[in-house]
């Protein structure tokens, strides 16, 4: 499969995400990182949309909640290339009802290799990293032999 590149701004689109145990975990996150968040473009889930805006003292974007379609709805964002940077607090140990949409936006940032935090040391890793005031060029696979394999049947 031959490689493209597809350009993240140096200004992210960035998509906060935490199931119910780990939205505390989360907004401390963004409160300590609040000065870096604030200089990109947010999206979130229902509640830790809601959450999130009271926290950063801004409007972001909010999607359904994650059990309603929001994590489909950001995986959607992901593949049409209109998010570029995900932060998801996910809980491993507890089992829920919406666990394969989880999985779903999971594969939607590795198949689309978009920078991909789900738990707060990979988020602090990522945030203090000097690519995210700049733009990078992240590697694509060419989907497009794939796209085309019906036609060759």
């Amino acid at each position: 499969m031959s490689k493209r590149t597809a350009v993240i701004e140096q200004r992210k689109k960035i998509a906060l995400i935490a199931h119910d145990h780990k939205k505390p975990d989360l907004l401390e996150w963004v409160k300590f990182n609040k000065g870096t968040l604030l200089q990109h473009e947010l999206f979130a889930t229902g509640t830790t949309g809601k959450l999130l805006e009271q926290e950063l003292g801004a409007k972001i974007t909010i999607f359904e909640s994650g059990p309603l379609g929001g994590d489909q709805q950001i995986g959607a964002r992901i593949a049409e290339g209109c998010i570029d940077f995900l932060i998801f607090f996910w809980d491993p140990l507890e089992s829920l009802s919406h666990d394969p949409d989880v999985k779903a936006l999971l594969r939607m940032a590795t198949v689309w290799n978009i920078p991909l935090a789900c738990n707060r040391a990979s988020a602090d890793f990522l945030i203090s990293s000097p690519l995210m005031c700049q733009e990078y060029s992240r590697r694509l696979p060419d989907y497009e032999s794939y796209r085309q394999r019906l036609k060759n049947l």
